[in-house]
């Protein structure tokens, strides 16, 4: 394999990222391995031609790489190229007429409502049970991400307004709601903890550590063995729940992307896979010529 040493223009790009775009460490390391192995099949990165992503891409798609991280790679050379034409590296973006690879659509999979009540109703008996209880019913009252729900500090919970402050992906911040039974659950578990500061991290170890996100995955995968029988149970499975579940009350989806922090309502477009029931409901419901007559 050719060197893999990133051009200055390459280094420049993770750079602008980084600071100026806020993406996350996930994201920019992913960004760093697609590059270098892009660099690696190329006498000059900035010489790249159509047919020279379009070979990158087809030796990906041997190799067995997922649609989805295909489109990925694709993503980060049209990113690079735009970034590089803006800079005067060169003039033009060999990735932009590429088009993304077709994958299998896959609904995010939920628990239904049930299933949550009997999750989170069990009354929780020791230190660590509260603080479990209190992160859970978080995730699904307010649906907050992973990383948002470790990152959040006591300072950050407003329990009389019902509102968290999270971080969201690309350093964005919004404010989450969280119900009554996520704002008892957080109370609970402060009174257990014992002393604290307002810029100490709300959901901590035993130590008084910040929890980390492998954690969290763990707690809860032990709780969907306990009390539903299931080791499938995910902190993302919990945020879907509460998109699907408040857009079958609501209807509303663009009142829950915001809720999700969703840049485009595209992506929350994935939570209508609704029953054909519910939505012969609301068209019944809304439809001006579908109403019944008496």
């Amino acid at each position: 394999m050719k060197s893999v040493i990133l051009p200055k223009v390459g280094d420049e790009f993770l750079t602008y990222l980084r600071i100026e775009k806020g993406y996350s460490v996930a994201t920019l390391s992913a960004y760093e391995r697609d590059l270098r192995l892009f660099c690696a099949e190329q006498d000059d990165i900035l010489s790249a031609t159509p047919n020279s992503v379009k070979r990158f891409i087809a030796r990906l798609n041997q190799k067995g790489l997922a649609a989805s991280s295909i489109s990925r790679v694709l993503s980060c050379l049209r990113s690079f190229y735009r970034y590089a034409i803006r800079e005067g590296w060169c003039t033009v973006n060999p990735a932009a007429v590429i088009r993304n690879p077709k994958g299998k659509s896959r609904l995010p999979k939920t628990l239904d409502v049930d299933q949550v009540n009997y999750l989170l109703d069990v009354e929780p008996k020791t230190p660590l049970e509260k603080r479990d209880r209190a992160m859970f019913e978080v995730m699904y009252s307010s649906g907050t991400r992973l990383q948002e729900l470790v990152g959040i500090d006591i300072k950050d919970v407003d329990l009389n307004e019902g509102l968290v402050h999270v971080i969201g992906k690309g350093n964005k911040a919004r404010f989450a709601p969280i119900g009554r039974a996520a704002n008892k659950a957080i109370h609970d578990w402060l009174a257990t903890r014992g002393p604290f500061e307002m810029s100490d991290p709300l959901f901590t170890t035993l130590k008084g550590k910040r929890l980390s996100p492998r954690s969290v995955q763990t707690r809860l995968k032990r709780y969907g063995v306990k009390e539903l029988g299931s080791s499938s149970l995910h902190p993302h499975m919990l945020r879907h729940s509460f998109a699907t579940h408040l857009l079958e009350s609501s209807g509303d989806l663009r009142a829950v992307q915001e809720l999700l922090g969703h840049e485009n309502i595209s992506t929350t477009q994935v939570y209508t896979h609704l029953d054909s029931g519910y939505l012969a409901k609301v068209y019944e419901r809304a439809h001006p010529r579908a109403k019944r007559q008496p």
